[in-house]
């Protein structure tokens, strides 16, 4: 259990590092270090020289104990219900492998890439698609005609809410999203926890936990900071939370006014002295592929892509050097639960060398109408499966005309939110 805890804080560390970069354009995103990981651990364990400690680094463990420790992370989300993972390898045929090295992989496809361009990209297309239930439908690689050997992981997750939301069409009154007609969601629980705040380098961020069914393992966080707040502040500040790291106080605890961003709390007239907790938020659809080697730094592939050199002799006596490393993630969030799949794959080639109140009760309301983060988190290890920032929510559908009484009810009672502040 102590290895795979140092491995849960490697890959969130990744997680928020490459979140860093992934935010950057200002754009909606979805990435998942959780799949990529694993494949960088699997080329430390074959690397030498520079790339090793450049994998290493990227890895945040020894390159010695980089195998074990991916073998270890893959079983154990094997075994989480509601996520599937797999991993494939295809090598030329006349690429021998060091035993040793592949000894250590874990149960998975083998495969042969057999110099046919068009016949290999359907194989591996189809290993994409079929591991992912046909959410991510083609291999994130480059084939090329010198490609030797394909090495991927594929993820997809499938979660449904303990307590499913309510859609209907919505317009934010203000904000970036005044005005647009979207795909609003709306629920009402009996408890002030599932909401909590931290403090991060920029400021507060509330986070909100949607929680997956029991026969699930999986819960998604919502995380919205400031209106300044840098999108990659927010997300660190989230997976330092959720994971732990960083301390955050829940909506129980929390003081009347408003704790944090998006969140207004208050003590009313009631009739009932349960807590209540009301969440709007919205319906979104997210779609990404990331070159890795656009960062190659981060992930410790720089000097490993320089083909005058080999960097792998424990993988195989011929040198290889990688020639693609991408990753195709995709994620869902709506009323009745949420998707997430990625494929990330790494290409080698050749290389050289309403009752009248009688109690008080407190109300809560926290709505998400701008910009926001969200991570779906494995629940009993806190290692985050999937992250990613939302800008550009569902649109609603055109609106029919509607009979009088059929509106929806309004979704906060009791407590008032204040203006959203303007956006910069």
């Amino acid at each position: 259990m102590t290895h795979m805890n140092s491995t849960v804080r490697a890959v969130n560390h990744l997680t928020a590092r490459w979140g860093a970069r992934a935010v950057s354009g200002g754009g909606g995103t979805v990435f998942t270090a959780a799949g990529v990981w694993p494949l960088l651990a699997l080329l430390a364990d074959g690397s030498a020289g520079p790339a090793r400690a450049e994998l290493a680094q990227a890895l945040g463990i020894p390159a010695a104990d980089a195998a074990a420790a991916a073998r270890e992370l893959l079983a154990a989300l094997d075994g989480v219900r509601g996520l599937g993972t797999a991993t494939g390898l295809w090598a030329a045929a006349d690429l021998p492998l060091e035993d040793g090295w592949s000894a250590k992989l874990p149960p998975g496809t083998r495969g042969t890439l057999t110099g046919d361009l068009e016949a290999d990209r359907e194989v591996l297309d189809g290993w994409a698609s079929d591991r992912t239930g046909g959410l991510i439908e083609r291999m994130p690689v480059t084939l090329q005609p010198d490609t030797r050997l394909v090495l991927a992981t594929a993820l997809a997750l499938t979660l449904k809410w303990a307590e499913p939301f309510r859609e209907f069409p919505g317009r934010p009154s203000d904000g970036p999203w005044a005005g647009r007609g979207l795909r609003q969601l709306m629920r009402t629980t009996s408890s002030l926890d599932p909401v909590r705040v931290a403090e991060g380098p920029a400021g507060p961020v509330t986070a909100l936990e949607v929680t997956g069914a029991e026969d699930m393992d999986m819960d998604v966080h919502l995380l919205l900071g400031g209106p300044a707040a840098p999108a990659a502040e927010v997300l660190a500040t989230g997976i330092a939370a959720v994971s732990g790291a960083l301390p955050s106080v829940a909506g129980d605890a929390l003081p009347d006014g408003t704790a944090g961003p998006g969140l207004a709390i208050g003590t009313v007239d009631a009739s009932s002295p349960r807590p209540m907790l009301s969440v709007s938020t919205v319906v979104f659809s997210l779609s990404a592929e990331h070159d890795l080697l656009e960062d190659a730094a981060l992930f410790g592939l720089l000097t490993a892509t320089d083909s005058d050199y080999g960097h792998f002799p424990g993988i195989s006596g011929s040198p290889l050097a990688i020639s693609s490393a991408r990753q195709s993630a995709m994620a869902r969030f709506h009323a009745e639960g949420f998707e997430a799949a990625a494929v990330t794959a790494v290409a080698a080639r050749p290389g050289g060398a309403a009752r009248q109140p009688s109690h008080r009760a407190r109300r809560a309301a926290v709505r998400f109408d701008r910009p926001f983060g969200f991570l779906a988190v494995h629940r009993a290890s806190r290692l985050v499966l999937a992250a990613g920032w939302v800008t550009d929510p569902e649109p609603a559908a055109q609106p029919r005309p509607r009979a009088a009484g059929l509106l929806p009810p309004p979704p906060f009672s009791g407590v008032r939110l204040p203006p959203a502040p303007p956006s910069h």
